[in-house]
């Protein structure tokens, strides 16, 4: 799967939410399908309004029926909107959709193709009346989506997920339902970052996302990206190399330079076949094995559809969920 994005979110929390409806939602008593909008017919009487998108303002249909998401953060926001999308991609992963979503949330959800490659024949015969998904995966099949149905683009994908969620919101018509969202979440971060003794012991706290990428070096994430996000919300530390990050995403070391990765704590993640990703010799290494965090017994694998891909407020729950679980034992 390719990385995410790293551009900054320029508006996050719930009064944030409102006034991008505020902002977003004029004409929406308005009929007719507008400026990037498909053949399929609008729902809610053929009522629509106005959402800014990275491709510009399009008008798609107040109360959506017929959702397609083509990447694994739209179809993270739409479930946890409490929207089930009638399609959706799947990943590079074995398993399909990533793991942690409800296997029941995801049942029935047509499959139409790989992320970076959907089928535009499967897409149109489901009748969409929106598509989800972003410029940097699928802007330049954006001429192909809008005729299908209207397609909201957010710009990137990953360290924008706050900002992306309330668009998504937006261009749902789940308002309302995102802000209880947010606020949850905000409400799980103060409890995560109070179990783990406060901001103070936080802060004091360095930790490492090491990633294992089959065809790549390995990857010490920086500080714009999803995960990223999460561990600053917390409050936890970042140790000095996450500073070298290219911009901001991840700074990448051989298995011969792992130890410029360590921390007081190291969450590390595969994608791709354990050999081939460089992990099965890395950690069996006398590098490894010599780190501070790995002497020190705070060292922990996670998840990488759950840490790195799922990109969402479903995903950060059950982030939260196991952070404080691994840093408070």
């Amino acid at each position: 799967m390719p990385s995410p994005s790293t551009a900054r979110p320029l508006v996050t929390g719930s009064l944030a939410v409102a006034v991008a409806l505020a902002l977003t939602s004029c004409g929406s008593s308005d009929s007719g399908s507008g400026s990037g909008s498909g053949s399929s017919g609008s729902s809610a009487g053929g009522r629509t309004h106005t959402v800014a998108t990275a491709m510009g303002n399009i008008k798609v249909p107040v109360a959506p029926k017929r959702v397609v998401v083509l990447d694994t953060a739209e179809l993270d926001s739409a479930l946890t909107l409490g929207v089930k999308p009638v399609g959706a991609t799947h990943t590079g992963t074995e398993s399909g959709y990533l793991s942690y979503l409800p296997k029941d949330e995801v049942a029935g959800i047509k499959d139409v193709g790989e992320m970076m490659t959907p089928n535009l024949e499967a897409i149109a015969a489901l009748e969409p009346d929106l598509i989800l998904t972003s410029k940097i995966r699928h802007g330049d099949k954006y001429d192909e989506l809008s005729k299908i149905a209207p397609t909201v683009m957010t710009e990137n994908t990953g360290y924008p997920w706050k900002e992306n969620f309330q668009i998504h919101a937006n261009a749902l018509g789940k308002v309302p339902a995102a802000e209880k969202a947010i606020a949850a979440y905000d409400t799980h971060v103060g409890e995560v970052t109070e179990a783990l003794g406060g901001k103070r012991k936080a802060a004091a706290t360095e930790v490492n996302l090491v990633r294992f990428v089959e065809g790549a070096d390995i990857r010490v994430y920086g500080r714009e990206n999803y995960i990223a996000t999460i561990l600053a919300d917390v409050g936890l530390g970042r140790p000095a190399i996450v500073d070298k990050a290219k911009d901001g995403f991840s700074y990448d070391v051989s298995p011969e330079k792992i130890d410029q990765a360590d921390a007081d704590v190291i969450f590390h993640s595969t994608y791709g076949d354990a050999k081939k990703s460089g992990e099965t010799q890395t950690i069996g290494s006398g590098l490894w094995k010599n780190m501070a965090a790995v002497k020190a017994g705070q060292v922990f694998p996670v998840d990488d559809e759950l840490w790195v891909q799922g990109i969402g407020y479903t995903a950060a729950d059950k982030i939260l969920d196991e952070l404080e679980a691994d840093l408070t034992k």
